[in-house]
């Protein structure tokens, strides 16, 4: 049975859906001010091999990835490059989607925009109003009264006490208490604003996300993800509103992704170790760069250096080797791999266990090529379904192995001097053939050959 750590009780628990065979998920995406970096990748990733694996037990999943397009970040980097938020946010939208396609990310059921939004947001509103969960400042903002919510704190495990110790209120700030949180904020000169029972104004972040995942599943519903950086506040204010409003339990099982670093620091401009999703895939094939995203449990931090794509990029041309020239057949599974398989991913999704799984099989599958076994496809076959859960395996093997150019002989020539080498062996020429293989090998280009004739791949 599927095991799920719930960050709300700190542990291991059976994942029971509230309607059987049905699973309601929310996960918090990208405020689009700016390109994708690494840790929105792990996020997108992990959350879609979620959603892969919940599908492949049978689930009938409801995915929600929501975007947010107003916020103080999208406001000054729209003034910053002389465009409308609109624009700016469109133009990042069409990026993030760019940039999770290609990583093999499953696109959200639904994917809800704040600025579509905003009648569901403002009753929200209204509703913690009415309960006396909220109040209107002098100024016209409207502040969550965390006092009024007695549970506050049962995510993150932050103490009300210690919050209001560490914090003070800030200059145009009007709310009554340091931990109170907005809700709405009065309009400023030149911000983007919606007519409110307050005035002009737009919504705090927080509410942005109650208001878009009750009105797609519900006041109640399964698994909430994210981030672990969005348990607190974020998530500890979903939580505070959700409840307030609609008087019930907001979500079942909450899943938070550890954080990305790089050479064992925090990922930061400001360190200039900063990497966006581009920057890495100009580099490296997206699979590749799924692949190293997949490799530490999704809980666990994951540390980025100089090796660890080359070292996954090796990994996956291990398993494409495997498949190399083996035709279409049917999945065979003569030792019960998907049971194996299954329960490393059912242990709160151990995508490093699922990996270990598949080069075990890659391994079988080599022996059974080997020796001729006619199984030896259908192995492969099966390895492709137990990849495709991970969103890996989706390509071609000659494709992968082949790659792009680089800089490097293109396709036409490099079969060209295979050709020639061939000609040359078959001479008795083999200080020719030699020098041909060398020359190969120092474009990026490995020969191997075998009984059934020479295949290449480009060296990653």
């Amino acid at each position: 049975m599927l095991q799920i750590y719930n960050s709300l009780t700190r542990r291991k628990e059976t994942f029971e859906p509230m309607e059987p065979g049905n699973v309601r998920i929310y996960v918090c995406g990208m405020t689009v001010y700016d390109y994708c970096h690494l840790g929105h990748a792990r996020a997108m990733v992990v959350f879609d091999t979620v959603v892969r694996h919940l599908r492949r037990l049978g689930f009938d999943v409801r995915y929600v990835r929501n975007i947010t397009d107003v916020d103080d970040k999208i406001i000054r980097r729209a003034a910053e490059s002389g465009e409308s938020p609109e624009a700016l946010t469109a133009r990042f939208t069409a990026a993030m989607h760019e940039d999770a396609d290609a990583l093999g990310c499953l696109r959200p059921d639904r994917e809800p925009r704040a600025t579509a939004h905003m009648d569901a947001i403002i009753a929200m509103i209204e509703r913690l109003l009415e309960r006396g969960y909220a109040y209107v400042a002098d100024n016209g903002d409207v502040y969550y009264a965390v006092e009024r919510f007695p549970e506050y704190g049962k995510l993150s495990g932050e103490r009300l006490e210690d919050l209001r110790a560490g914090a003070r209120i800030e200059p145009g700030e009007a709310k009554r208490d340091p931990a109170d949180f907005a809700l709405w904020k009065a309009a400023q000169p030149g911000e983007p604003s919606w007519v409110s029972p307050w005035g002009q104004g737009r919504p705090g972040w927080h509410i942005e996300c109650s208001a878009m995942s009750t009105e797609a599943l519900g006041p109640h519903f399964d698994i909430h993800g994210g981030g672990l950086d969005l348990k607190f506040p974020h998530h500890e204010n979903e939580i505070a509103q959700s409840e307030a409003a609609c008087g019930e339990t907001f979500v079942n099982y909450w899943m938070h992704n550890g954080h990305v670093r790089i050479d064992d620091e925090k990922m930061s401009k400001s360190l200039g170790n900063f990497f966006t999703v581009r920057d890495i895939l100009a580099e490296h094939p997206p699979e590749v760069v799924r692949h190293f995203l997949l490799t530490s449990h999704y809980r666990s931090p994951l540390n980025y250096t100089g090796e660890s794509l080359e070292a996954s990029a090796a990994a996956l041309e291990r398993l494409y080797r495997s498949l190399r020239g083996l035709p279409d057949a049917e999945p065979v599974d003569p030792e019960d791999w998907r049971a194996r398989f299954d329960a490393a991913m059912n242990d709160d999704f151990n995508t490093p266990e699922a990996l270990a799984v598949l080069f075990e099989l890659a391994r079988v599958v080599n022996r059974a090529r080997e020796a001729g076994e006619r199984d030896a496809a259908g192995l492969g076959a099966l390895l492709r379904e137990l990849g495709a859960d991970l969103g890996l395996l989706r390509d071609d093997p000659e494709a992968f192995l082949k790659g792009s150019p680089a800089g490097g002989p293109d396709d036409a020539e490099v079969e060209r001097l295979i050709a020639e080498r061939a000609e040359a062996r078959r001479n008795r020429e083999f200080a020719r053939a030699d020098a041909i293989r060398e020359q190969l090998q120092s474009q990026g280009v490995v020969i191997e050959d075998s009984p059934e004739g020479t295949t290449w791949r480009r060296a990653r």
